[in-house]
């Protein structure tokens, strides 16, 4: 594992859960607008912590935090990540996992051995969309049926989850709201993430929040499809 970063104290990223949150650095996607550059592009990435440094903490904050949420960047790139999370279950903690869902295969083992307390996959639109979140062309034949995959194995599962898009124009319209709402169809629970401007991948792209009312309007749509639809600032 290479570990980027470390928020000691969230009351937020873990639902339920007074957690730490641990970042992971590198990812196989290049969303233009993700705002943690210094994870995903190699020339930006910043000096790793220690594992020393990471499971001194860990341990003396046994107790005091229930959980750990591990993020990205794409922690499920990392082949040691199952024994991350082994190790941190041993210690006592609950585990939540943010991923693009990309790697159904790493997904479906760390479900399938009891690894995973939360998992929360993000959505990022249909195929086009996909097509410039990945830089990958041959996107409908590669990129899709691994993302519906892990759709169904986190449904599945009987894990607490949840699905979640970080929108932006021009990215994302009506109609890939109906697309989103198709592609996850009866899940327990959605969260909007209106974009912000900050630091981003491409830094020359130029991308737009969307307004209260346009927001209402979209919770209305994946509404008809899913159980719970939350907004996140």
């Amino acid at each position: 594992m290479i570990i980027a970063g470390l928020h000691k104290l969230t009351l937020i990223d873990f639902p339920g859960e007074v957690a730490a949150t641990v970042f992971t650095l590198g990812c196989n996607f290049r969303c233009p607008y993700c705002h943690n550059p210094e994870l995903v592009v190699p020339e930006k990435f910043n000096q790793p912590l220690t594992m020393e440094f990471l499971w001194s903490f860990l341990v003396n904050r046994i107790g005091k935090l229930s959980g750990v949420c591990i993020t990205g960047g794409e922690p499920l790139m990392h082949a040691d990540l199952h024994d991350f999370i082994h190790d941190l279950k041993q210690l006592g903690y609950k585990v939540k996992l943010d991923t693009n869902g990309y790697m159904h295969e790493r997904l479906e083992d760390l479900i399938n051995t009891g690894m995973l307390d939360y998992i929360a996959m993000d959505i990022k639109g249909d195929a086009e969309v996909y097509w410039h979140v990945t830089k990958n062309g041959n996107l409908e034949d590669v990129v899709m049926p691994r993302i519906e995959k892990s759709i169904k194995l986190i449904m599945e599962s009987g894990i607490p989850y949840e699905f979640r898009t970080t929108i932006c124009k021009p990215l994302h319209n009506q109609d890939q709201f109906i697309k989103i709402g198709e592609l996850i169809k009866g899940a327990r629970r959605y969260a909007l993430q209106n974009y912000r401007r900050s630091k981003q991948v491409d830094e020359d792209s130029v991308f737009d929040s969307f307004n209260e009312i346009e927001i209402e309007n979209i919770k209305q749509i994946i509404g008809g499809y899913v159980k719970e639809v939350i907004v996140r600032s």
